[in-house]
């Protein structure tokens, strides 16, 4: 360790800091790691003492060493028994099924998931993430905070600054920030949306259109992959819409429709990605209730699969992994904790799977 280096300036990261020394020399003593790590002996003793309780060290006299062949603990597991604070946006659509994941991996591997629910605003993400940290109890962190704005990256750059761990789920950090610690599982939604333009120019669709949740992290990069996709493709942009119907006054959905059913038909658009599940239910509803047939007048696919099935007909949809997002996150912070500092930072994306249903056929002719 370099005296030079910024003392640790709680627990869990000293201990890690610990750690780390004893992965390099295989051994450390009290007085080094005090005037190290600039507290006093009785806090190192006591961190070692608590590391020895979890199987990860053996005491000697002065300071400790590796775990040895001859420590009759030896016979515990390595992997002791972890915390993780877990916070998210929402907990009714989309996460529960990200935090199910994470607490069956947790299940599997003796970790505790601490779950806070927040908003979507990055003040109270930050108070939420504050609470957990200061508790003192946990171990590394999974969030999914805001990213965008001035706001978000403040909060990105404050958790980057942690002493401990931290896993974003379904979000990531900006490269132009240069944040090298944070690490983070994700859907790949853009390739999600080549996805769908690729199913439906399977099917013959030439001219196809896309609405999106404006409000939705999720959009932004679905529509890069649709855009990309369409382009390569071949295909011809028809309707194109950010709107959230169903968060949309209920008195101004029908209109809203009938003027949507007009440009659908003026811009001969056959197919239509729509994200989310609510909003292409809700579209599905109108059209047949219009008297539009449901792939025969237009197809339909929708993106997060969650109630998509529920159409009538059941609808097409793009499922993004999200018990997996969940699982992977406690993973890379198991890894971390498991392999220190000098593990390079991992940014994973999984992909999300197209279950085809009745909603998408082949275009109308002309």
């Amino acid at each position: 360790m370099s005296g030079g280096e910024e003392a640790p300036r709680f627990g869990i990261s000293r201990r890690e800091r610990i750690l780390d020394e004893l992965r390099r020399a295989g051994a450390v003593r009290v007085s080094a790691l005090a005037r190290d790590l600039g507290v006093a002996e009785l806090t190192i003793r006591r961190d070692i003492a608590d590391l020895a309780e979890r199987g990860l060290l053996t005491r000697v006299h002065g300071g400790a060493t590796l775990r040895s062949t001859l420590d009759p603990a030896a016979a515990r597991p390595l992997s002791a028994p972890r915390r993780f604070g877990m916070v998210v946006p929402s907990l009714s659509y989309y996460w529960p099924q990200v935090v199910e994941g994470a607490r069956v991996a947790g299940i599997e591997t003796d970790t505790q998931i601490v779950l806070r629910g927040a908003s979507y605003a990055a003040a109270d993400q930050r108070r939420q993430i504050s609470a957990l940290v200061a508790s003192g109890t946990v171990h590394g962190l999974i969030v999914a905070p805001e990213t965008a704005g001035a706001d978000g990256h403040a909060l990105l750059a404050w958790l980057d600054a942690l002493p401990l761990p931290v896993v974003l789920v379904e979000r990531r950090a900006p490269d132009v920030l240069a944040l090298t610690r944070l690490e983070s599982v994700v859907t790949d939604h853009a390739f999600g949306g080549a996805l769908a333009a690729s199913h439906l120019a399977g099917l013959g669709h030439r001219r196809v259109g896309i609405l999106t949740s404006p409000q939705s992290p999720t959009s932004a990069a679905l529509r890069r992959g649709w855009g990309r996709a369409v382009e390569e493709l071949g295909l011809e942009p028809g309707v194109d819409r950010e709107v959230a119907l169903d968060r949309m006054d209920r008195s101004a959905v029908g209109p809203f429709v009938t003027a949507l059913l007009d440009e659908i038909r003026a811009t001969a658009t056959t197919a239509l990605l729509v994200h989310s599940d609510p909003q292409a239910l809700l579209l599905q509803q109108h059209l047949v209730d219009a008297g539009w047939r449901v792939p025969g007048d237009v197809s339909l696919l929708a993106y997060d699969d969650e109630i998509a099935m529920n159409g009538a007909p059941p609808l097409t949809a793009l499922r993004p992994p999200k018990p997996q997002v969940g699982r992977r996150a406690v993973e890379l912070l198991r890894e971390r904790l498991r392999d220190g500092i000098d593990r390079p930072a991992e940014r994973v994306a999984l992909a999300p799977a197209l279950h085809v249903r009745a909603s998408t056929g082949s275009p109308p002719e002309a």
